[in-house]
């Protein structure tokens, strides 16, 4: 039984006005015309009129007090998200130019604070992989195989245990808009990357002043992108739990010496790390390598035999104009022999950056001994965690904690409660949580605001550093997950779940609702596997939790959206903090099923054959479709659920104008041939449909025109590059 809308004067117009009619011979017995053209019946009308409105406004719950409920609650409305982006500076200066920590970046007008210090040294970067590629042939290519045996006649020949593994040299785009390149297929394993010099700087001289300089060892920044494509289960792995990052498979940092031991083989150093954001490059980030003391530990090989050159341990090959600018190479490889995923683009002087900027010193106001004392913030939205709140005490000033809540906090706990969207400050009640004394001033001594959407600027808009004139920016990738603030029809819409979850992820619907609810993640739709684990496939793992997650949009895959590896990220994050600690979670892309639909039909009278065939295929997309507000009830396709021939029958058969049908026949593609009949799906897959066809009259072999789906990414054969004069 639903609950009854209390009513508090349900009267009408008619209803007034009979009432006020009837009261005239109480009150003036004189007055005997009541008919409509009396002006005094017009005024009881025109009463009666502005009463009813009065009463309708009075029995509607109004605004002020529906965001009452929301500050009684203490449910705040969500801030902005600030978007974040990897910048690559530059600079000539051969010594460097050091930007700390939080140094703004400007796009235009907007501001970007770094989150990674930097020495801006004239260097530049060229990332390779050695990606394997087919032995040359002797009869169709001679020249080429001739350049393959002197290679191996220049290594000393191969052993009964050693095999040639050939390989072409494949650069990552420097720009970073070009295709991503797959380090999994290289024959070695190994992240090349070519540090060059800049410019017309002389690579030898550049090799002394980086070794030499007055604050050595100096770090090198490496900002390491990797390809946005969705990643493959494989390269997942559970959410790692609030504040914290797997380090991932360790990896080792080497650099070139320019020496080669007594039996010719390269000698390279082990770099130390002063950072690592890539958690050994399984996501975008900085890596900080601290470079040698010593100038003869930096340098390029010398090769006696011009033919050694790329093979065994030695560097790739370079055009000869590249090659001239190396100041050194330093390579990177998983100490497990694990492979690297796909690289987008690699680049020095790197630094994280977020669209925030730090606000100065303010004075909030003085204590007044009084519970819930609350002040503002000059700026706003603030960055969560980034506020430091001082209240005077009697020997200076004392540091306050932030807190998400009083409800652990005693009456001594020097804590506080922000909330980053209204900029407002709240303290204790004195029993939980203290409240700052009569006279006891109190200040934030810093802290960060900005967020917003418009922060998602594109490709190269973030071009300066006001206080480094000498420093030039550029953003190579577009910034992403900035965010506006929710809205307060949002958040109201937010309290029956709020006050149902309390902020906590434990039951199946928890999980899905707080996923899709991820700041700035732009999730499409979330859907959660309780007791399902993505690597073993066991249906009943105990205490593990999936989440599979689908954009808003894909504009590379609009059909069969997929998220990227930061939509997964946010989403891992923001879970975290709200799971059980028992809980293993992950957070995983859908798995796609590639389905083939045929449809035959028959017209009726009078409608064109060709508009009720777009209609009927339509139909069947939307029913397919992955993404509310399509699917069978409005929510996308169900994951596990099978793609049934009749089912697809009934909504063919709800498009106006389908008389009747002539069959519909349903094929699924089992990776090697389509598979005609019903596709059943697991428990993680959703439908795919790769060809739809639809006739007037019998229908056709589905997949037929489609015909063999080759695999998602196939090797592609490139012959060994050839020497040119």
């Amino acid at each position: 039984m639903p609950l009854p809308r209390p009513i508090l004067d349900d009267r009408s117009y008619e209803q007034l006005r009979d009432e006020l009619v009837r009261r005239i011979p109480v009150y003036q017995p004189e007055w005997t015309d009541h008919n409509p053209s009396d002006p005094g019946i017009t005024l009881i009308e025109l009463f009666a009129f502005l009463g009813e409105n009065l009463l309708f406004r009075f029995n509607q719950i109004p605004e002020t007090a529906r965001l009452e409920f929301l500050r009684l609650l203490q449910i705040p409305l969500r801030p902005a998200q600030p978007a974040h982006v990897l910048l690559a500076l530059t600079a000539t200066d051969p010594a460097g130019v050091l930007v700390p920590l939080d140094s703004e970046a400007r796009a235009g007008s907007l501001p970007f604070a770094t989150r990674t210090e930097v020495r801006v040294l004239p260097v530049e970067a060229r990332a390779v992989a050695k990606t394997a590629a087919p032995q040359p042939d002797q009869t169709a290519e001679p020249e080429v195989f001739g350049f393959f045996l002197r290679a191996v006649d220049a290594i000393g020949g191969l052993s009964s245990s050693e095999a040639a593994a050939c390989y072409r040299a494949e650069t990552v785009p420097p720009s970073g808009t070009g295709p991503a390149v797959d380090f999994a297929q290289a024959v070695d394993g190994v992240l090349w990357v070519a540090v060059l010099a800049a410019g017309n700087a002389d690579p030898a001289a550049l090799r002394k002043a980086l070794a030499l300089n007055k604050d050595a060892p100096i770090h090198l920044n490496l900002g390491i992108v990797l390809d946005r494509e969705s990643p493959s289960l494989a390269d997942l792995d559970p959410c790692p739990g609030a504040g914290a990052e797997p380090a991932g498979p360790a990896v080792d940092w080497q650099i070139s010496t320019g020496r080669l031991d007594p039996a010719g083989e390269p000698v390279y150093l082990a770099l130390g790390l002063g950072g690592d954001t890539t958690r050994g490059l399984r996501q975008e980030g900085v890596v900080r390598l601290r470079l040698p003391r010593r100038e003869e530990d930096l340098g390029v090989f010398p090769l006696a035999d011009p033919d050694l050159a790329g093979t065994g341990d030695l560097p790739p090959q370079l055009d000869d104009a590249t090659a001239a600018k190396v100041v050194c190479w330093v390579r990177a490889f998983r100490r497990d022999g694990g492979r690297f995923s796909r690289v987008l683009w690699v680049g020095t002087n790197a630094a994280e950056a977020e669209q925030v900027q730090k606000a100065r010193p303010e004075l909030l106001g003085t204590g007044t001994g009084q519970p819930d004392q609350r002040y503002r913030l000059i700026h706003r939205p603030a960055i969560a965690d980034s506020l430091t709140l001082e209240v005077e005490g009697p020997d200076g000033w004392v540091a306050w904690r932030e807190v998400d809540g009083f409800h652990a906090s005693g009456e001594s706990d020097s804590v506080y409660i922000l909330d980053p969207e209204a900029g407002e400050v709240r303290f204790g009640n004195g029993v939980q949580g203290a409240a700052p004394q009569i006279g006891r001033r109190i200040r934030a001594r810093e802290y960060q605001f900005g967020g917003g959407a418009e922060g998602n600027v594109p490709a190269g808009a973030v071009t300066r550093l006001p206080a480094f004139p000498a420093v030039k920016a550029s953003n190579p990738l577009p910034a992403r997950g900035g965010a506006a603030a929710e809205a307060v029809a949002a958040a109201l819409d937010r309290i029956p779940g709020e006050l149902r979850r309390r902020d906590r992820a434990v039951t199946e619907g928890d999980f899905r609702e707080l996923a899709a609810m991820t700041p700035g993640a732009d999730v499409g739709r979330a859907e959660c596997l309780p007791r399902f684990d993505p690597k073993t496939r066991n249906l009943q793992a105990a205490g593990v939790v999936t989440v599979v997650v689908w954009p808003r949009e894909d504009a590379a895959h609009p059909n069969a959206p997929q998220p990227d590896r930061e939509l997964l990220r946010a989403v891992c994050r923001f879970l975290d903090q709200r799971r059980l600690i028992t809980t293993e979670l992950w957070v995983i892309p859908p798995v796609y099923r590639k389905v083939a639909v045929s449809v035959g039909l028959q017209v009726k009278p009078g409608f064109g054959t060709e508009a009720v065939r777009q209609w009927v295929e339509l139909a069947i997309r939307q029913y397919l479709a992955p993404l509310p507000p399509y699917g069978p009830s409005g929510d996308g396709w169900p994951l596990g659920r099978r793609v049934y021939g009749p089912e697809l029958e009934a909504a063919a058969l709800q498009v106006d104008g389908v008389e009747f049908l002539n069959g519909l026949e349903v094929a699924g593609w089992n990776g090697t041939a389509w598979v005609p009949g019903t596709v059943l799906l697991d428990v993680d897959q959703v439908p795919d449909l790769a060809e739809i066809t639809v006739v007037d009259g019998p229908p056709a072999a589905p997949g037929a025109a489609l015909g063999p789906v080759p695999p998602d990414k196939t090797p592609v054969p490139i012959p060994i590059v050839r020497e040119e004069c």
